[in-house]
């Protein structure tokens, strides 16, 4: 796996990361033993780079990335995040950015994980009723004390990650970004975060599945997968936007790769500076994903797959408005 390099702090990732989110939560029923075989296939492939936050199952992914790195913590660049307030292993719904908890949520999630240091901590999501320079701030501490290495900041807007890169330089900024969610190239996240020399970490860059061309219908959602509180996932929403996945299928198919790895390609082609991270917790879909990496899609490619999703193409929020009062902050 090529590696990719992250900010001008010189950390060097896996161009191709591993989310752990749906390992733990979210996605439906989870199976920790093949969760923990698929993190071990991804090292195994170079696929080096870990995501992971400690509202994902309440603390429970960390503890499972935790378990799975042991001994082999020198082959992993780590990542985790605060933000999405933990409280005695329930995620209470606030978003807190201050300086007493994020201390708190740190050593949590170094306990949880097995490790003295983080690679590189997030801040979540931004906590409207605290600067982000008393957050950052803060952070800066925890980076001299070397709990941290490198410090990012995610679904933040341009003027919040210029604030934060003013009190300490940012690694990385994470967002939602696919084929299907391409606001970033309008809104000034991207050109800020190259302005300023920050990376760039694309989660969701399947469109939560939909991009696989394997989701036919709402109905194949698992009870409690919270897709189903989506509204790309609900009523005509669905209808158009599995429309759209499927037009990027034909030209997976005459390309000879699958939807997936064509739109893991488009991702990867956005620039040097951009990382993906797609998210699975089976060994099987790991292992196609990590192929992508070496597609090379030509400039014909990349037109075609603009013309049919181009900017905007998505039918509905990608999150329930709550969430989506969240991001760009």
């Amino acid at each position: 796996m090529r590696q990719r390099r992250l900010g001008g702090q010189g950390l060097s990732v896996s161009a191709e990361g591993l989310g752990c989110m749906g390992m733990s939560t979210v996605y439906g029923p989870a199976d920790q033993k093949e969760a923990t075989a698929t993190i071990h296939r991804a090292l195994d492939l170079g696929i080096t780079f870990l995501d992971t936050a400690d509202m994902y199952g309440a603390g429970g992914n960390e503890s499972l990335v935790g378990r799975a790195i042991a001994g082999r913590r020198d082959e992993v660049v780590l990542a985790t995040k605060f933000g999405n307030e933990v409280v005695d292993g329930r995620v209470t719904g606030r978003i807190n950015g201050r300086p007493d908890y994020l201390r708190r949520a740190l050593e949590d999630s170094l306990r949880r994980l097995g490790v003295d240091h983080v690679d590189l901590y997030y801040q979540h999501r931004v906590d409207p009723g605290v600067p982000v320079e008393e957050t950052f701030g803060a952070l800066s501490k925890l980076v001299a004390e070397g709990k941290v290495r490198h410090l990012g900041i995610s679904e933040a807007a341009p003027e919040t990650i210029r604030r934060a890169h003013a009190v300490h330089p940012l690694t990385a900024l994470q967002t939602e970004y696919s084929l299907f969610t391409r606001d970033v190239e309008s809104n000034g996240v991207l050109a800020t975060t190259r302005e300023l020399g920050i990376g760039f970490v694309a989660y969701s860059p399947l469109g939560r599945g939909f991009l696989t061309g394997t989701i036919r219908s709402a109905d194949e959602l698992a009870e409690g997968d919270r897709r189903n509180e989506h509204p790309r996932f609900q009523g005509d929403n669905f209808a158009r936007n599995l429309a759209v996945a499927d037009r990027v299928r034909v030209l997976a198919d005459a390309k000879g790769v699958t939807s997936s790895q064509l739109a893991l390609a488009w991702v990867l082609a956005r620039g040097e500076d951009v990382v993906a991270i797609p998210g699975t917790k089976r060994r099987a879909y790991l292992e196609a994903n990590a192929a992508a990496a070496e597609i090379t899609l030509t400039p014909d490619d990349l037109a075609a797959i603009d013309a049919v999703a181009p900017p905007g193409v998505a039918s509905g929020d990608r999150y329930p408005a709550d969430a989506m009062r969240a991001v760009h902050r």
